[in-house]
Order: C-alpha cells, then structure tokens, then sequence
C-alpha cells in the first residue's frame, strides 16, 4: 500500500475537496465526576460532577473530521430552536463548518446526555423526537442538497442515526441528485430498511449492521463478509460495500474483488466514533481522486486512532498524518 500517496493527499490535497454530510445531526454532552457514595434518597451512586464538555455528534461528528483534516465541509440536517442548537452552531462556526442546510424544525435539537463516573458510564439522557421528518421541512433539506450540487460538490456523506432525517423519500432524492451530477454518495446506515439506500456507490456497516440486514446470522470471517456484502449488493441495489470489522479490520468488496485490511494493532478504548472517521476518511479519499482500496486503508489507520480515545473523537490532520508517518 502506498502510505506516501496517502501522507501527500493528506498533506496537501484536502483543502481542494467539497463533501457535503446530510443525516442526523446530534450534540454530545459529556458530565464527567467521581462515585464516592451511594444516594440517600434512592439506591443509586452520587456522581460529583469534575468537568464537562459539548462535542458534535451523528452526521455533526462526520463534518467534523471532515474540517479537521482541512476539507471544504457543508452539513445539511435538523436542528430545533433551543440552545443545543446555538451550541452545534457555535462549533460548526469554530471548525470553519458551513451549516446554512440546517433546517430550523419545531422538534429538540438531537441531543446525547452521558453522566460518566470514573470510567464508567452511569447515565444517558437522550433529548430527541426521532419520528422520520416529513413535508415541508424534508422538501426544504431536498431543496438544499440539489442546490448545494448544482454549486459544485467531490462527494456526499449520508449519515443516518435513526433519527429522522434518512427518509427512504430523502435518501433516493440525494442519491438521484449525486447521479445526476457525477458525484458520488457514501452512506453510513441505519436499521434493516437499506432499500431505501439503493444506487448508493458504498455503503459502510459495521459487522453489527451487515449481519442485522441478513437471513442468516455470519461469522466475522473473510469468505463469509464477502458473501454477505454480495447478497446487499444484489438485494439492496447497492454498488460496493466497506465493511467495519471491529479487531478485524475492514472488508471492501467491489463487483469484481474483495479487499481484507486487517486492523492496526491498537489498545481499543471507546469504539464510539469510529465510523464516523471511517465513512469521512474514505469519502474524502474518494473526493481527491485515490483507489478505493487505499481509500479504505487510509480510513482504516485513521480509525486505529479514534478507538484509543474515550468518548466521541474527531481525528485532525496531524494526527492522521503520525499514523500515516
């Protein structure tokens, strides 16, 4: 694999890419403190909270390594009108992150609350309404995407939560809009509906997902995720399949090969995150002209970074290029 091809583009090539990321946009709230007793009021433990912080999350967290690793980035999703937006906005504003396609909706801005005591995860309070988006406002997130088009984009990011946004209706009008103009389209899915992906030029799963949307559970082996991605290929009408494998690695199998990149050694801390860099990484390879396969790798080593952080992490530039190095 040629890791000097891969070190240049990240060094100099990813301010020249485009990527629009459309799904469903989230805020990552983290409590962090210490359990030294129990409650008096309930059988629960006292959290004291020590430090707390607010990351972007969802198709918010794809952007975001986006910008980090210097792309032109544009995100297109839905937001309430509540201070969880303001705090999406605030950072999206930090990170050079153009967000006009955020559509103002009378739902709470998506939102994940996690108490964590030590190590150790306590409590996550979701604020949500996660009702597939329809009407008006998913015909003004449509509307935004055709134009954002039509101005000129590398590549687009489907990042479907399961929040509402990735209508079967949205999905097919993004796809059939990036045909449209020769741009291709990566989806991140969600749940066992991925009929409404069809046309996609890749789709990402991790070993969870593939095996969810199959008539037969598979072990994570080789012959048998090559099989499986064939089987979504056909049913799904889905052109290629990046499969995440976990200490595995990744699979990329195409119409005519399968690629098996075994993982980086790595002590693996918080997976939360790692397909986020994953879909990014690879897509932004796409923009800037690379191989899929070195696309994959270069996605693959930027995952064995993310993994050794706790909590949502968006890989910068420089950290890409250490691991690179």
């Amino acid at each position: 694999m040629d890791k000097q091809k891969m070190y240049d583009f990240v060094a100099q090539a990813t301010g020249k890419c485009r990527l629009l990321v459309v799904g469903d946009v989230m805020l990552d709230k983290y409590y962090y403190g210490e359990v030294t007793r129990i409650s008096p009021e309930a059988p629960v433990p006292v959290t004291r909270v020590l430090s707390q912080k607010e990351t972007l999350g969802g198709a918010a967290n794809v952007a975001h390594n986006l910008a980090l690793l210097g792309c032109q980035t544009q995100i297109a999703g839905y937001v309430g009108d509540d201070y969880h937006c303001q705090s999406l906005t605030d950072k999206f504003t930090s990170r050079g992150i153009d967000f006009r396609g955020l559509i103002h909706t009378d739902r709470p801005t998506t939102t994940k609350l996690r108490v964590i005591g030590g190590h150790q995860q306590m409590l996550r309070l979701d604020f949500e309404e996660a009702d597939p988006m329809t009407g008006e406002y998913a015909q003004r997130l449509q509307n935004y995407v055709s134009t954002r088009l039509s101005e000129g984009v590398d590549g687009v990011i489907i990042s479907d939560y399961g929040k509402g946004a990735c209508t079967p209706e949205t999905c097919q009008a993004v796809i059939k809009c990036c045909h449209a103009q020769g741009v291709p389209v990566v989806v991140d899915p969600k749940g066992t509906n991925w009929g409404k992906y069809s046309g996609a030029d890749y789709i990402t799963p991790n070993f969870k997902e593939l095996n969810a949307v199959l008539p037969e559970k598979i072990k994570n082996q080789d012959a048998a995720i090559e099989q499986a991605a064939r089987y979504v290929m056909g049913k799904f009408g889905i052109k290629q399949v990046l499969a995440t494998r976990s200490e595995y690695g990744m699979s990329l199998v195409t119409k005519t090969e399968a690629k098996h990149i075994p993982t980086k050694a790595q002590e693996v801390f918080d997976v939360s995150g790692a397909g986020d860099t994953v879909i990014a990484v690879f897509t932004l390879g796409l923009a800037g002209g690379l191989a899929p396969e070195i696309c994959a790798y270069m996605s693959n080593m930027a995952a064995s970074v993310v993994v050794a952080k706790v909590g949502t992490y968006a890989v910068s530039k420089e950290e890409l290029l250490a691991v690179l190095r």
